[in-house]
């Protein structure tokens, strides 16, 4: 199954945006709650690799149907966003 970000949502954090997925992560991708504070944590962890890959990603807490990406102050939301979106379809593609 293909996921994809139904819909970005800010956060109290000019820094942080909630993406809420079209569907639940399976248990590869996700075994509980994770926080992600640096790449180095990321090691093995499939979809958390491909996210730190997004030039300006910093940090991610992947739960469930969504997940937070942090960002450095200088990236620009739009590129993050895309960059997301084909982790996601990486991830999960055939």
């Amino acid at each position: 199954m293909a996921f994809a970000v139904r819909e970005f949502q800010p956060t109290p954090n000019p820094n942080a945006l909630k993406c809420v997925l079209n569907a639940p992560l399976p248990e590869p991708l996700l075994n509980s709650v994770r926080s992600f504070r640096k790449r180095e944590e990321a090691a093995g962890h499939a979809l958390a690799e491909a996210l730190f890959a997004v030039p300006g990603v910093t940090g991610l807490l992947i739960s469930g149907d969504w997940l937070t990406v942090n960002k450095s102050p200088e990236a620009d939301w739009k590129a993050i966003r895309q960059g997301v979106q084909q982790a996601l379809e990486r991830v999960s593609g055939p």
